[in-house]
């Protein structure tokens, strides 16, 4: 029963470091996806980047 715990644990401690991301560029140089939207008075504005 406790190697099953202490496996249960390692697998749940490797899937999540697995998951976390590493940040390459600062979130001040990153260039963003802005998607599309309706802006008021109906008008349809396109999808751009935007830094």
């Amino acid at each position: 029963m406790r190697r099953t715990s202490l496996f249960t644990a390692a697998l749940l401690l490797a899937g999540n470091l697995s998951l976390t991301g590493c940040v390459v560029v600062p979130a001040h140089r990153a260039r963003v996806w802005v998607p599309g939207y309706w802006a008021p008075h109906h008008v349809w504005v396109e999808g751009h980047w935007r830094r």
